[in-house]
């Protein structure tokens, strides 16, 4: 397993420098600079700020100077947000993203695997095939859709929950459910499937041959098997989900990093789009990596596998 983890690693560092560099230049080639804005800036003015920031210098010195701080653990400050270096804004707003993320998270998984589950031990009755249509709406209802609706029904019509904002517990309640539903209904399908297929196959008969009642073999034979393909699931989803709350933020008002990232996309902030990039970034790869050990731990077979490419 020690092997396995850095073999992992070790893929890892590569693709995450390959991605910062990137971005990094392609922020670089995009038209338009950070202090450019509606109202004409004089040339004398632009030049002072460029040559402050080290703009002016040439890129490949501005990528050495970026690896030397990022190094040293910092993304340099904002561009518009002055006065704000961008690990205090990241520190500051991604304490926000990672609680609606969390959530979300725990929402999707608990939800995904029960009903998953629930629809493959009734996939012949009519409240299998009920979970399996809730399922599949899921994941065809965008959050763009489902959001208006979760606020008209439940915090406009029931009044159970406020419209927006971030300010009590059960603020999180709405964000969570409709940045989590896509990714539940995914697991409850990806679950129902697999447990399906197992269910069908020779172990179980023989277990239940042997007298085993259907909660041990759920328990202890077919969800060990068939929870693979969840876990496999569970990396880019756990990424994604602590990632990926722009629509959701903005909707709700919630004041949190994917906010920022959108603003720091359209005004052209170099070192708080590099700062974003790097944290989701890191955040994918993180979660890949446990996803691959959660795997692994599992089906031994799959680590063992792993050297013999």
């Amino acid at each position: 397993m020690i092997r396995f983890l850095l073999r992992r690693i070790c893929e890892a560092v590569p693709v995450f420098f390959l991605i910062i560099t990137a971005v990094f230049f392609m922020t670089r080639f995009v038209p338009g600079g950070p202090f450019d804005s509606e109202k004409s800036v004089p040339p004398e003015t632009l030049e002072a700020l460029n040559s402050y920031y080290g703009l002016d210098e040439p890129l490949p010195a501005q990528y050495a100077k970026f690896l030397k701080n990022l190094a040293r653990g910092e993304l340099g400050p904002s561009y518009k947000y002055h006065g704000w270096s961008v690990n205090e804004l990241i520190c500051e707003k991604a304490q926000v993203s990672l609680s609606l993320g969390v959530c979300a998270l725990v929402f999707a998984i608990a939800f995904g695997l029960a009903a998953g589950v629930a629809a493959a031990a009734f996939k012949d009755r009519p409240f299998g095939k009920t979970l399996g249509a809730v399922s599949l709406a899921g994941i065809c209802l965008p959050s763009m859709i489902v959001a208006p609706l979760a606020i008209l029904l439940f915090a406009i019509k029931l009044k159970c929950f406020n419209a927006m904002g971030w300010n009590f517990a059960k603020d999180a309640v709405l964000p969570a459910i409709t940045l989590g539903l896509f990714y539940s209904a995914w697991i409850a399908r990806l679950a129902r499937a697999s447990v399906a297929e197992e269910m069908s196959k020779g172990y179980v008969r023989t277990a239940r041959a042997k007298g085993l009642g259907g909660a041990k073999i759920y328990s202890v034979h077919v969800l060990r098997n068939a929870i693979q393909p969840v876990i496999s699931y569970l990396g880019p989803a756990a990424a994604g989900l602590l990632t990926g709350s722009f629509v959701v933020e903005t909707i709700f008002q919630i004041p949190g990093l994917g906010r920022f990232f959108i603003s720091s996309a359209l005004d052209n902030d170099y070192t708080m789009i590099m700062g974003c990039v790097i944290l989701y970034a890191a955040f994918i790869l993180l979660f890949n990596l446990v996803s691959d050990l959660a795997l692994a731990a599992v089906n031994p077979k799959i680590a063992k596998g792993f050297f013999k490419k």
